[in-house]
């Protein structure tokens, strides 16, 4: 294997789950010429979030080493409607919300990808075109046997849910836009490997040489337990403010750092090595964390804003300076007072009571401005106290005695 293959094998299993068939990629890659990597997606949810954009960085990074992308707008598939990951159904949209969502796509994409190196496709084109009996012969490479090899369609069949047989369709549809796109790498997440190995099949059916497969993880949220979504309000947002995204980023913990620097930063292999020599050699993680923070914004931005987020970050909340603007909540307790984790939830600064004793158990809670370690500290009634949680966290908290009745709101 030459050193430039080798050179960008490294780079392209970068961060990835699985790079499937490494052997068959290295060939194609030895024909010296830009491959063409094909990446679906549904327009289902145009505002994009971090997680969104770890497939856009490999991407992008393929396009860095001289590869073709082939931008997939899955505007026939999203009438389907993909049950990827679900127990049920996903609804399908209408011609109309698909049009409008795919419109957002360009402006938000481009920011990461290069215009230049980007074809973007709609597989409507070729799909509209297809008879009833184009369907049905596509219908057939496929059994249905094979299709229950799929994890949530095979849960659904043993539960004794339903499963339209349109969503059989799904999978087999993705993987055409492999055959007449002729890709010869397609990415997507660890959810879609079934569809990308139906691909994979397909194109052997039709006589194509067989696609190879990149999938990438989900990345985790700012709680670095579930995988970042706007519901759970663990995300960050690429269209969020710069200071926004930079107080987000410095919010993740020493180790959750790593994982978003391995998964969204450009910074090289090299440079990356030589930060976590730093960080051994006693250097805060806290630096690092600015330097990556601080390459997000100036992406989504630019490197004025990310230089403007990165010191009012500082003037506000390293210097321990508490902002004027925080929310104020009144809670009525029918008791002589509150416990911590109920009245961080209760304040809206976490989602639950064991989130709340999870961040007392890290050191991210501060009362008034100091570090709180008892979980079991109560909170007096008729007080008010300002409650943080991370660095970017606050609200004036009142408690007052309520002997009418009513709970705490």
């Amino acid at each position: 294997m030459s050193e430039s293959i080798s050179h960008q094998l490294q780079l392209i299993r970068r961060g990835c789950q699985e790079l499937l068939i490494e052997e068959e990629f290295a060939q194609k890659l030895a024909q010296g010429r830009p491959l063409r990597v094909k990446a679906g997606f549904d327009p289902t949810a145009p505002d994009l979030h971090l997680g969104h954009t770890v497939l856009l960085n490999k991407l992008r990074q393929l396009q860095d080493l001289g590869h073709h992308i082939l931008f997939l707008i899955g505007d026939f598939t999203g009438m389907i409607g993909d049950p990827s990951g679900k127990s049920a159904t996903r609804p399908p949209l209408t011609r109309e919300q698909i049009t409008q969502n795919a419109d957002t796509y360009a402006s938000q994409v481009f920011k990461i990808l290069k215009p230049e190196q980007t074809e973007v496709v709609f597989n409507s084109s070729w799909m509209d075109k297809f008879s009833a009996a184009d369907v049905i012969r596509l219908a057939a490479t496929y059994t249905v046997a094979r299709m229950l090899e799929r994890d949530d369609f095979s849960k659904r069949y043993h539960e004794n849910r339903p499963i339209a047989i349109h969503e059989f369709l799904y999978p087999l549809v993705q993987g055409y836009d492999s055959v007449a796109l002729k890709a010869d790498l397609e990415l997507g997440g660890t959810d879609q490997k079934f569809n990308l190995l139906v691909g994979r099949e397909l194109q052997k059916h039709y006589g194509q040489p067989p696609q190879c497969i990149l999938t990438m993880p989900l990345l985790e949220g700012l709680d670095g337990i579930q995988k970042m979504s706007k519901s759970l309000n663990n995300y960050v947002g690429i269209n969020e403010s710069p200071a926004e995204i930079f107080g987000k980023l410095m919010s993740v913990s020493d180790t959750l750092m790593w994982r978003y620097i391995e998964l969204l930063s450009f910074e090289s292999l090299e440079t990356v090595r030589q930060w976590q020599n730093e960080v051994e050699s006693g250097c805060n993680p806290r630096e690092i964390k600015m330097r990556f923070a601080r390459e997000i914004v100036a992406r989504f931005h630019s490197q004025t804003d990310a230089v403007r987020a990165a010191e009012e970050f500082e003037a506000r909340f390293s210097k321990g300076v508490i902002p004027d603007d925080i929310p104020e909540k009144k809670l009525y307790i029918q008791d002589a007072g509150l416990a911590l984790p109920q009245l961080l939830k209760l304040a809206g600064l976490t989602a639950s009571t064991s989130e709340a004793l999870r961040m007392i158990e890290q050191g991210g809670v501060k009362l008034d401005g100091d570090k709180v370690s008892d979980k079991t500290r109560i909170i007096p009634s008729n007080v008010t106290v300002i409650a943080q949680i991370g660095k970017r966290k606050f609200a004036k908290v009142t408690l007052v005695t309520e002997q009418s009745g009513k709970q705490a709101n």
